[in-house]
């Protein structure tokens, strides 16, 4: 929804009312999933897009209802296979949609727009349920801080520590919380993936990284190799001591650490902070045998088993990979399925 802010903010200014529209379920499939969003003004002017195309004409007219009326309503639209073919989709299933009014005076909308602008990690929990139906609370990540309320202290603390987990995870979900209907959108700044080692598969890790929305940092104390011809894909060159460049990063959950240089003077002290953090992600390139090595030197240094199962090792999935564009692909897909909890699937060889 941060895509749509600016222009809902413009439309508010000039004195409109605007719906805003947010997918809050799907079931089977659909061309986007829950937290997609779209915004209508009075003037019928559109802003972002729930389906390529599919029920948007639809939804424009169910916007007209809820800004003659004000009140909000949880809409659904059924998307077939042959609507979807029809837009250049191959996917049909139901869309849930929250549809509501917003004016000039929704307070957490306003801290939303502050906090997506100064790149705060929020989650806006939106009430779904009747009575309290479109109450809107915003959890911020770090600290306690909580713009809104339902009225309910206990209800409160329940939503922002759900709010919290699906913050650290991302993501967007619908839950039932102390037996509300609740809607739960992550907002936050790009993620980051440090890269160890300019070396070899490198370059093409960052260009993978990009695209999943990553910002890219490399480092690597060996100036020749980390320079930006080598690394045009990466925001930012760092050239000292991974574990010294680590140890001064906010690593987070949503955030990457990928160890190239297997090598166990930068690894082991490069994993041992990498570890010690809520990096979402820890992998290390290199043999079986040579991850055997770094784990023996970990243990000395008193990291735990726990710790320890943590590093994906040898990274990436099991593709077959040969290529450095193809062991890029490797670790990303890596990265997805770990944040997405897929590799209950049988994707990594044993």
């Amino acid at each position: 929804m941060e895509d749509i802010l600016p222009r809902m903010r413009s439309w508010i200014e000039r004195g409109e009312p605007v719906a805003l529209a947010t997918i809050v379920e799907v079931e089977r499939k659909a061309p986007r999933g829950p937290g997609a969003a779209m915004a209508i003004s009075a003037r019928r002017e559109i802003a972002g897009s729930l389906s390529g195309g599919c029920v948007e004409p639809a939804l424009v007219e169910e916007a007209r209802g809820v800004l003659d009326q004000g009140a909000s309503r949880l809409v659904s639209f059924g998307i077939s296979d042959d609507q979807a073919l029809g837009v250049g989709l191959s996917c049909g299933g139901t869309i849930h949609v929250w549809l509501e009014r917003v004016g000039p005076s929704v307070e957490t909308l306003d801290a939303l727009a502050a906090a997506v602008a100064a790149n705060q990690a929020v989650a806006l929990v939106t009430i779904l349920a009747a009575g309290d139906r479109g109450k809107k609370i915003l959890v911020f990540e770090n600290g306690s801080r909580v713009v809104g309320s339902t009225g309910d202290a206990t209800l409160d603390r329940e939503v922002a520590d759900a709010a919290r987990v699906v913050l650290a995870a991302g993501g967007a979900e619908r839950q039932t919380i102390g037996g509300v209907d609740v809607f739960m959108q992550s907002f936050f700044p790009a993620p980051v993936l440090h890269v160890v080692g300019a070396v070899h598969p490198a370059a093409e890790l960052c260009q993978a990284g990009k695209l999943l929305g990553f910002r890219v940092v490399v480092c690597d104390p060996r100036s020749p190799f980390a320079t930006v011809d080598r690394l045009p894909s990466a925001d930012e060159i760092v050239r000292e001591w991974p574990d010294a460049y680590l140890s001064r990063q906010a690593l987070g959950p949503r955030d990457a650490v990928c160890i190239l240089t297997h090598d166990v003077k930068f690894d082991v002290p490069a994993l041992r902070v990498a570890l010690a953090s809520s990096a979402g992600y820890v992998g290390a390139m290199g043999s079986r045998r040579t991850h055997a090595r770094r784990v023996e030197r970990l243990r000395e240094e008193g990291v735990s088993e726990e710790s320890m199962a943590r590093v994906a090792a040898p990274i990436g999935l099991d593709i077959g990979a040969e290529s450095p564009a193809e062991i890029a692909i490797a670790i990303v897909a890596d990265i997805v399925a770990r944040r997405r909890k897929r590799l209950d699937r049988g994707i990594r060889s044993a």
